[in-house]
Order: structure tokens, then C-alpha cells, then sequence
């Protein structure tokens, strides 16, 4: 006997490599964003799954360029580039949290982290992005923000967005417990 998480998981790559969800249709003039909620301990479970994605997509529709963003590395990275790293870990061991926050927020700006994730993405050359590492990286990235602000660089790719609590199709609840603004322009990819 599978459980419904299972049942869902073994429905997303037949989903995501078919043609009526690669080009969008029954969308209208929607954005092509879906999330995949699953409970916050599954956490593990879907990034086994999401390595099996990348496995096996090319195997079931061969040419498909597929990107996968982990929001958690992609920040690392850009403090990394920034030389901020190192200052931003003393900063949280000395001064916390908050502070770290804080002292980050320009630096990790939606508008701003937009654009770094367009330039990796590159949404225009792939079929579809998928994009991990959300309950990692929060509180320093709100997923509701940064999904309103993608809208600008990935035109029409389809991004499937792994989303460690429960998303109703209104609003975003981080870890089953965290109330996030409501977001309306994605759809469920496997209810």
C-alpha cells in the first residue's frame, strides 16, 4: 500500500515532461508557476525525488532542458561572490538572527536575487525550472515574494516550485504553521 505522498511524487514526471504542460495550454493567459507542497518532514523524501527528476526526465522526454534552482545554494552563493559569507555567519554567531536579517536585506532584496536567479535559470533556454532549498532559506527569502517578482524572467517556462508545507491554491503556508501573504498566480501541480 503507497501513501498519498508517494502516489503524488509518482505523478509529477509524467505530469512535467508532457507536452500540454511544457506549452502551457489550459493556462490561458495565466503564468506557468505550480507548487508541489508536501509536509515539512518529507523533506528528505523530495530531495531524493527531485535528484530522480533530473535522472530520469531525459529518459522520458529526451531534449528536455531542464534547470533545477536550490534557493538555499543560490543565496550561499551570492553572498559567496559578494565576499559576505564569512561576515554573515560571525555576524549570526555574535549578534543573531535578527541582526543577520537585517544587515542582509538589501543584499538578498527580491528584485535583486530576480535577477541573480534569471542569469542561473536561464528560463529562456530551458523547458522548465525546477526550484528547491524554500524552507532552507526562509526567513531571508519569502516565497510569495520571490514567485511575484520571477514573473518578470521566466516568461512563458513553466517552474515548479517544491514547497515544504501546504499551498491551497490562495495561500502559502510555510512548514504547515507560517502564514504568508496570499499568493494567487500558482496552480497545485498534483492536488
Amino acid at each position: 500500500m503507497t501513501d498519498s505522498l508517494t502516489q503524488r511524487l509518482n505523478e509529477i514526471l509524467p505530469k512535467i515532461t508532457s507536452t500540454e504542460f511544457l506549452s502551457g495550454k489550459g493556462l490561458g493567459n495565466e503564468i506557468a508557476f505550480y507548487i508541489f507542497d508536501y509536509p515539512p518532514e518529507a523533506e528528505i523524501r523530495i530531495r531524493d525525488h527531485i535528484r530522480f527528476l533530473m535522472a530520469h526526465i531525459p529518459k522520458k522526454r529526451s531534449g528536455l532542458k531542464v534547470q533545477h534552482i536550490n534557493l538555499f545554494d543560490l543565496v550561499i552563493n551570492h553572498l559567496q561572490d559578494r565576499n559576505l559569507l564569512e561576515k554573515s555567519i560571525q555576524m549570526q554567531k555574535n549578534k543573531g538572527d535578527k541582526a543577520l536579517q537585517k544587515a542582509l536585506v538589501g543584499v538578498l532584496k527580491a528584485e535583486k536575487l530576480v535577477q541573480i536567479f534569471g542569469k542561473v535559470a536561464q528560463p529562456e533556454e530551458q523547458n522548465l525550472v525546477l526550484v528547491s532549498g524554500v524552507g532552507n532559506v526562509w526567513p531571508l527569502v519569502r516565497s510569495h515574494t520571490l514567485l511575484n517578482n520571477l514573473q518578470t524572467v521566466m516568461g512563458r517556462t513553466p517552474l515548479v516550485m517544491f514547497y515544504p508545507g501546504r499551498y491551497d491554491g490562495q495561500a502559502l503556508r510555510l512548514f504547515g504553521k507560517i502564514k504568508s501573504k496570499k499568493y494567487y498566480r500558482a496552480f497545485r501541480l498534483i492536488p
